[in-house]
């Protein structure tokens, strides 16, 4: 085979055979393949698509390309749940010990924020002490025992996805709806997981902007799981609005560990809710919706999910106090208060204008080498529908050492994020479908 006569077939809109991307992907993967010659093929595939077939091909290239994790000695079902990213998102930190301590030998591997999304990775770095690098062999043998654990990516997982989404992400191809599949599923499949509920989101604070376009990537990732025999399950979820009330590293774990205190917000318990009933169904843990909710209702109540969060911190060398003494917490020592302008109810709270003041604060990166302030976020006191009186505080921003432009711009873009009118506003609808 030639690079260049695939390159040709893609861009007169021909479907490959699965022997041809494998080809592909296994030669770029090997350094075979030029840069240059993988980029114009990927724009071809952004211009032409990828059939489902293809799609699934793709996929599992990925997952062969490296290491394959097998937990089938200790259980049939291995959960995972990725979110393909938003703001605010701190789902995982209380879904996550929710279901292993309902019984769920869940395998969860994430990722670090990059751009305006918020990554679990570093949220639990906010933690003092706590080990995100597990090896394999850590990795599973804290599944075995506790029935969890969150880990960073493996570099010896999915190699091949690793290295061309690198070239996506300088080429303008990310947002290609089969190639976006490929390297979610294929990161799922590879970390051993048999039950997967995928988390995609729609709105300003995330990559897909309609419930329309979160569908159809929602559509063909439960198509291709199906070719490639794992269960997935998707609920399509919106970002208009920051989830929870905390955006940043420490804030959103803190938010985190009150939710397990029974302390949450409403959108945060019904997204992490429908994702958990979901899990507990695929793997037999329960036998109905009412079920699964009562289960998921009474380990928050009892307070022994809280307890397995905690034995997850300290598995992973955390300092375990934190769920008792938020000093042990990097907090900003500043904090600045947006208030309304006027009376009136919120109309709208722009999830990106959030996170990019976040983010101008300190609490995100650009570049994957940028150091993040683990303090740094906004603190939502008001969100969309709520009433408020002029002069009362919507958000504070927390912050350190930020110099003055940056403040200012932070300033300016926390208090052009929402808006006010004079009627009542209907709360916005969080699950789409």
């Amino acid at each position: 085979m030639r690079v260049v006569d695939l390159i040709q077939k893609k861009k007169d809109g021909f479907a490959h055979t699965k022997e041809e991307i494998n080809f592909l992907v296994e030669n770029y993967t090997k350094g075979n393949i030029e840069d240059y010659q993988m980029s114009a093929w990927l724009m071809a595939v952004c211009f032409r698509g990828l059939s489902d077939e293809e799609t699934a091909y793709m996929t599992e290239s990925f997952v062969n390309s490296g290491d394959v994790l097998d937990f089938s000695s200790i259980s049939p079902y291995i959960a995972d749940k990725h979110s393909t990213g938003g703001v605010g998102d701190k789902v995982t930190l209380v879904l996550i010990p929710i279901l292993a301590q309902l019984g769920v030998y869940t395998a969860k591997l994430s990722g670090r924020g990059l751009g305006f999304t918020g990554g679990t990775i570093d949220k639990l770095e906010s933690i003092p002490n706590f080990r995100c690098e597990l090896t394999n062999d850590e990795f599973f043998n804290q599944i075995k025992n506790i029935k969890v654990a969150i880990s960073s990516q493996s570099p010896n997982l999915t190699p091949a996805d690793g290295k061309i989404y690198a070239l996506r992400d300088v080429t303008a191809t990310v947002d290609n709806k089969s190639l976006i599949c490929a390297s979610v599923v294929s990161k799922k499949i590879a970390s051993g997981a048999t039950s997967i509920v995928l988390d995609v989101k729609y709105g300003s604070g995330a990559f897909l902007k309609t419930p329309e376009e979160a569908k159809e990537l929602a559509d063909l990732m439960v198509k291709t799981g199906k070719l490639l025999n794992r269960n997935i399950d998707v609920v399509i979820s919106s970002m208009e609005q920051p989830l929870g009330k905390s955006v940043g590293n420490s804030l959103e774990v803190i938010e985190a560990i009150e939710f397990l205190k029974g302390n949450y917000a409403s959108d945060l318990y019904e997204i992490t809710l429908e994702l958990a009933i979901k899990t507990l169904l695929n793997c037999k843990k329960a036998n109905s919706y009412d079920e699964a909710k009562k289960m998921v209702d009474e380990v928050i109540d009892n307070r022994s999910a809280l307890d397995k969060f905690r034995e997850i911190i300290e598995a992973q060398g955390g300092n375990p106090e934190v769920v008792n003494d938020y000093s042990l917490f990097k907090i900003g020592k500043n904090i600045y208060e947006i208030k309304a302008p006027s009376d009136g109810y919120i109309s709208k709270l722009d999830a990106l204008d959030v996170a990019h003041s976040a983010k101008l604060l300190g609490a995100g990166r650009d570049k994957k080498s940028d150091k993040i302030n683990f303090g740094a976020g906004v603190f939502l006191d008001k969100k969309i529908g709520d009433f408020v009186k002029k002069d009362e505080t919507i958000m504070k921003l927390y912050y350190d050492n930020v110099n003055d432009e940056k403040l200012a711009d932070a300033i300016k873009i926390a208090n052009n994020s929402f808006e006010l009118i004079s009627s009542k506003v209907e709360m916005p609808k969080l699950i789409y479908k």
